[in-house]
């Protein structure tokens, strides 16, 4: 369950709970929302717990390249320094 699953849950559940003046038998709204509110709380505590762990990074390293000098002389003729 993400953040906004669970944000969606505590708001349905406040809705439910202090919004709403229905009765419907068999069925109290008031107890349902509070369900769902504290199953959302306890969703985004575990999302946050569980995802906290798992912070991301990316190291990126570029290729070191060799650089070979080779030098090509040509040999300095005896005698004519």
């Amino acid at each position: 369950m993400g953040i906004g699953a669970s944000l969606f849950l505590i708001a349905l559940g406040a809705i439910l709970t202090f919004a709403l003046d229905v009765s419907i038998s068999g069925l109290d709204l008031d107890v349902v929302g509070w369900i769902l509110m504290v199953v959302g709380v306890v969703g985004m505590i575990l999302t946050l717990t569980i995802w906290s762990g798992r912070r991301r990074s990316v190291v990126t390293t570029t290729p070191v390249e060799r650089q070979v000098i080779q030098e090509d002389r040509d040999p300095v003729p005896p005698g004519t320094l």
